[in-house]
């Protein structure tokens, strides 16, 4: 009999998330207001970054911003992304993940106006880090928002989000200096126009935080395994590929349209070759992941992105503005090195709970390895005024990332690599 209400109990403890998860959303207005609050979001999670790259001379030249600083600026959305998005599991637990990405929305809307307004770099920056802490939380919490409340439509859901997010990016890349032109050609109406976009994704989370009334995010008490994760050399390969990937991200988006205009390209072309090598990813992302995980490993397509890398900043060093598109598309793609190494998080783990513990690990340890990067490319380009030395050295970089990239896509787990002496059950 014992081991009948074992099984009995460990049912309807199975069954809690079943029973408890909020009505479905399909076939109601209240679902289908969800699913353009969550494409509305996703579109507002990378305009705080890719709108300030094309008009970043102009910020510098009047809020007095050195190269270095303007380097520090380009590295915050790192620094912002791994302390909040460590932060915002515990948040969701107290006040429930809508309610978390509704304030997400806010601190997206106010620091984006609030920053067009800064009248020192000092400000300027404390308000762009209040857009990403905003950015950083909905970024961590809204796939989780997707599992909760489309169950059966995770796929098209996320392929939503993901499209959203890329066309918010090449989108604000392109457009922000032309509108900036229409609008007066004053640097501040060019970056504080894309608060409006915020306020619109708050104004759609707002009813849906009251009409779901969440309280909390305690997951029905479940458990899973705690892993000795740092005893995995998988799980900081794939910690170090992540940082080293984020690193190159982050520079191309805050310095492109500079090392662009340097060579002559002016500030409406540079935009939209951003543009291109952000919108790259978007067809890449749908295929690359597909193609991946067919494999035992994925060591080909860690090679093929590092070598389109190198030669894209190869070209940016030489002839920077001869071949300007082809540029932006190697280095676009060398770029998709983001959805592959997502991929590779969920094949090197043989659990869900692996999963989340290993993304978390890679994704908060990477981001951390990733912020000096920028702020050393401020640097070098101060200290020559020129690009071959940064470009140099992005490209160098690329050799690390290939060999750690390597490393974690072999065909291994995590499991079999963290020895744990035993299971300690944690509450997510």
């Amino acid at each position: 009999m014992p081991p009948a209400a074992d099984t009995t109990a460990s049912s309807r403890t199975e069954a809690r998330p079943q029973t408890e998860r909020p009505p479905a959303t399909r076939g109601t207005r209240v679902g289908w207001l969800f699913a353009v609050a969550i494409a509305v979001a996703a579109f507002n999670l990378r305009p705080v970054v890719t709108s300030l790259g094309p008009l970043l001379d102009q910020v510098r030249a009047d809020l007095g911003m050195n190269p270095t600083l303007a380097g520090l600026l380009t590295a915050v959305p790192s620094l912002c992304f791994a302390l909040f998005g460590f932060a915002a599991p515990g948040m969701a637990r107290k006040a429930g993940p809508i309610a978390v990405i509704t304030a997400g929305m806010g601190a997206i809307t106010a620091g984006v106006l609030a920053r067009s307004f800064a009248g020192g770099t000092a400000v300027f920056l404390l308000l762009t880090a209040l857009a990403l802490a905003g950015v950083a939380v909905s970024n961590v919490l809204i796939p989780v928002v997707i599992k909760r409340y489309f169950p059966e439509k995770v796929g098209p859901m996320i392929g939503l989000y993901s499209m959203s997010l890329s066309a918010g990016t090449a989108l604000a890349a392109a457009v922000t200096v032309p509108l900036t032109s229409s609008l007066g050609g004053d640097w501040r109406v060019g970056l504080g126009v894309w608060a409006a976009l915020g306020a619109l994704a708050l104004l759609l989370w707002l009813p849906v935080m009251l009409s779901r009334r969440e309280r909390g995010d305690k997951a029905g008490g479940t458990t899973t395994v705690r892993l000795p994760i740092t005893r995995s050399r998988t799980a900081w390969a794939m910690a170090c590929f992540f940082g080293l990937q984020a690193t190159g991200a982050y520079v191309v988006m805050g310095w492109l349209p500079k090392i662009f205009q340097d060579s002559g390209v002016s500030e409406s072309a540079s935009g939209v070759l951003l543009a291109i090598t952000m919108a790259i990813g978007v067809p890449v992302s749908f295929v690359l992941p597909n193609l991946a995980a067919r494999r035992g490993d994925q060591r080909l397509f860690v090679v093929v992105l590092a070598a389109c890398g190198i030669a894209g900043y190869t070209g940016l060093a030489l002839a920077p503005a001869s071949a300007s598109w082809a540029w932006a598309v190697l280095v676009g793609l060398s770029n998709c090195a983001f959805p592959l190494v997502l991929t590779m998080i969920g094949l090197r783990a043989r659990t869900a709970g692996g999963v989340a513990q290993l993304s978390a690990f890679a994704q908060g340890v990477g981001y951390l390895i990733s912020i000096p990067g920028p702020i050393l490319i401020g640097r070098l380009y101060q200290a020559t005024g020129e690009w071959y030395l940064p470009l140099g050295f992005l490209a160098l970089l690329l050799v690390p990332q290939m060999l750690f990239g390597l490393r974690a896509a072999m065909a291994r787990h995590i499991e079999d690599e963290a020895v744990h002496p035993a299971a300690v059950p944690v509450k997510n």
